[in-house]
C-alpha cells in the first residue's frame, strides 16, 4: 500500500498546484480568506498548507497578520514560499500531529483539505487545540462525499474500469474518505473542543480548470498516480486519456461540496 503522504513527491507537487489548485482548492481558500478577515487574527498558523493556495490568499485578506504555514513536503512548501511572498509569511516543515510550537500561540489554526491524511486525527485537531490561545478559532475544511464532487467521481470510476479486479482507491479512500459529519464532530470532541459548527458549502471549480486538467491532476498530480503505477505503470496515459473523454462526455461538471468547520477553544 503507497502511502498518501509520502505519495506527493517527483513531479506530482507541481502537477498538484497547477491543474488542481483552479479545479478543487482555490474555490475553498476564497472562502477561508473571507471568514479570516472576519475574524482579524493577528497570528495564523496553517497546517498541511501544501503549495500555499490557502496561504496566498490569507496574506492578501490579513495583510498584518504573522502567517506560519507548515506541510510535511518540503517540496510543497517550496513552491508555497514563491506564491505567499510576504515579510509576514513564513514556511516551516512540521507535523500537524506535532507541532513544534509552544501553546496557546495563535488566534487561527487553518487547515483546508489535510486532516484526511491524518493517521491520527484526534491528535491533530488536539496539537491544534494546544497551540490556540483561549478563544482562537481552528478552521478545518473537509471534502464532502465523493458522489457530491462529480469530477473526482468521473475520474475515479475511469480509473477504476482500467483495473476491474483491484482499483485504485486513493480519492474514495482518503481525500473524499471522511465526510461523516458525526465522524468529523466525535475527533473534534475527543480533541477537546467544546464549541462546534460544521457548514457544508457548494462551490464551482474556477472557470480556469479544464477537463484535461482535472485528468493530469487527479490522475498524476496526487497519490493515484502511484496506486495506478503500482498495478500497471504502462496504464497511466490510458487511464489520464479516458478521464478526459469521460469528463468531457459528462459535460465537465464543476460542482464542489466540502464541509466548512468552526471549532473555538
Amino acid at each position: 500500500m503507497i502511502n498518501d503522504a509520502a505519495a506527493f513527491a517527483g513531479s506530482v507537487p507541481g502537477l498538484y498546484d497547477r491543474h488542481l489548485g483552479p479545479l478543487l482548492f482555490e474555490p475553498y481558500a476564497e472562502e477561508v480568506a473571507r471568514r479570516a478577515a472576519q475574524w482579524r487574527p493577528k497570528r495564523i498558523l496553517e497546517t498541511a498548507a501544501g503549495t500555499g493556495i490557502v496561504t496566498a490568499a490569507l496574506a492578501q485578506a490579513c495583510p498584518q497578520a504573522e502567517i506560519v504555514a507548515t506541510d510535511l513536503n518540503q517540496a510543497m512548501l517550496d513552491i508555497a514560499a514563491r506564491r505567499a511572498r510576504s515579510v509576514h509569511v513564513r514556511t516551516e516543515v512540521a507535523d500537524a500531529q506535532d507541532l513544534p510550537f509552544d501553546g496557546g500561540t495563535f488566534d487561527l489554526v487553518v487547515c483546508q483539505f489535510g486532516i484526511m491524511f491524518f493517521p491520527d486525527k484526534v491528535k491533530g485537531n488536539a496539537e491544534a487545540r494546544r497551540v490556540l490561545r483561549d478563544g482562537g478559532r481552528y478552521l478545518l475544511l473537509v471534502w464532502d462525499r465523493l458522489d457530491r464532487n462529480p469530477a473526482s467521481q468521473i475520474v475515479h470510476d475511469s480509473v477504476g474500469r482500467l483495473f476491474p479486479n483491484d482499483p485504485p482507491r486513493f480519492l474514495e479512500r482518503t481525500p473524499f474518505g471522511y465526510a461523516d459529519l458525526a465522524q468529523i464532530e466525535r475527533d473534534l470532541l475527543d480533541a477537546g473542543f467544546t464549541d462546534i459548527e460544521i457548514e457544508t458549502v457548494a462551490r464551482e471549480s474556477s472557470p480556469r480548470a479544464q477537463a484535461e486538467d482535472a485528468a493530469a491532476g487527479l490522475v498524476r498530480g496526487c497519490p493515484l498516480k502511484a496506486e495506478i503505477e503500482e498495478r500497471d505503470p504502462t496504464l497511466l496515459h490510458e487511464a489520464e486519456a479516458r478521464s478526459v473523454e469521460a469528463l468531457l462526455a459528462a459535460g465537465f461538471p464543476r460542482q464542489l461540496s466540502a464541509h466548512v468547520v468552526t471549532a473555538i477553544k
